[in-house]
């Protein structure tokens, strides 16, 4: 989905290309002289637009993923009335459409209403880690797996309705996403202190925050005031979630369609420093005699995961051999080592254009931050009207 700024002559064109068909709104009446000096300026202003870029906004059903601002022409002076309306009018259409992109999401959101939020979802988390340390891994996982589908509002927490068709049962979480009880747990928590004002959306990524910060990784800032959706989508989420035999051009192409960089791309990926994964998602790689494998690794990895499908396909195994309960850097040093567990973790380290970076967070860990996961939290929140505080997050009021 193309959301297209023009310049025709004198006449400025939006067009919202989409499956339903081209509507075009155009404004100016093309007939003016725009061989004005001053035109260039103009032409360098409307570039600004071009960092207007991943808004996208629900229009008949359909998404608006990416903005495209193309100068055509060359426009009048600042004298003409033409032009100072025709770029009051672009300023005011383009923030209204991109709301979701400027919403105004805070760490106090709640200071006022809800003092006591964070400090209850943060024991209910803890509580719920200290019962079994692999629920951080889970936790984190469940607030990505959020964000990159219709973004950060809880669709993945709904269960299938008559009206509702859940994301939880597409191939990349059945089986394989959990700790939705741990977030029910801590809703429930959060409503007793204050019913009705916390979102499940800002649970989940506050509960990110605090099992990474429990098993010894990276802290954050939380930015808060998202609001709940009504819809989920199993189509938007078996086609945006990485599935774990991706490629590496596959994996940039995804996150890039989410604003996120190949460094953000490589950051993300870290978060399987801790956890575990299924044999049936490692299988081919443990068995494929491959190079990027190490021999020994593969070896050490067959033990408890039979070469025979379906045998064994939900036995476990750590993501990180050496450390699998705490959050560091050798999850890095592990690519390097031709011990990525999944091949679309060690993809990453393969030769290709997201070596350099890997090998950055090899060797001087603290350039390893948090910022990837703040920009993931910022993913298309719904906010003031666009969304509901759900009572219980499994299901819409």
């Amino acid at each position: 989905m193309v959301l297209t700024f023009k310049g025709k002559g004198t006449t400025l064109a939006f067009l919202f290309q989409s499956q339903s068909g081209t509507d075009e709104l155009k404004i100016g009446d093309g007939n003016r002289n725009s061989n004005d000096k001053a035109s260039q300026d103009y032409s360098q202003d409307f570039e600004e637009f071009k960092h207007l870029r991943r808004c996208w906004r629900r229009r008949n059903n359909s998404f608006v993923d990416t903005l495209n601002i193309s100068i055509s022409s060359r426009y009048p002076s600042s004298n003409s009335p033409f032009i100072s309306f025709a770029c009051y009018f672009a300023v005011l259409f383009f923030l209204s459409s991109c709301s979701a992109c400027q919403a105004q999401l805070s760490s106090t959101f709640y200071g006022d209403t809800c003092p006591n939020a964070l400090s209850t979802i943060r024991t209910s988390i803890r509580s719920a880690i200290a019962r079994e340390r692999r629920m951080a891994a889970s936790l984190i996982r469940l607030h990505f797996h959020d964000c990159f589908v219709q973004g950060c509002d809880a669709s993945i927490l709904l269960d299938n309705s008559p009206s509702i068709t859940s994301e939880k049962f597409v191939t990349q979480n059945n089986n394989s996403v959990r700790s939705f009880e741990v977030i029910d747990e801590a809703k429930s928590a959060v409503e007793n202190v204050c019913p009705g004002l916390v979102s499940c959306a800002d649970i989940l990524a506050v509960a990110a925050r605090d099992a990474s910060e429990y098993v010894g990784g990276p802290s954050w800032t939380v930015k808060l005031g998202r609001k709940d959706s009504t819809t989920a989508s199993a189509s938007l989420a078996s086609r945006d979630l990485p599935r774990f035999a991706d490629g590496l051009q596959r994996l940039i192409d995804l996150f890039e369609s989410k604003g996120l960089s190949e460094r953000d791309t490589v950051a993300l990926s870290g978060s399987h420093t801790i956890g575990q994964a299924q044999c049936v998602t490692f299988r081919d790689r443990i068995y494929s005699n491959g190079s990027d494998i190490d021999a020994g690794f593969a070896s050490t990895r067959r033990r408890n995961c039979p070469a025979t499908f379906p045998n064994g396909n939900g036995n476990l195994a750590p993501l990180d051999l050496v450390t699998p309960n705490s959050f560091e850097n050798n999850y890095f040093r592990n690519l390097l080592q031709k011990k990525g567990l999944l091949q679309s973790d060690q993809v990453l380290f393969s030769g290709g254009t997201t070596d350099s970076i890997v090998n950055d967070y090899n060797r001087n860990p603290s350039t390893f931050r948090s910022d990837a996961m703040i920009k993931m939290g910022d993913i298309e929140p719904l906010t003031g009207s666009a969304g509901i505080i759900r009572r219980i997050c499994s299901r819409v009021n």
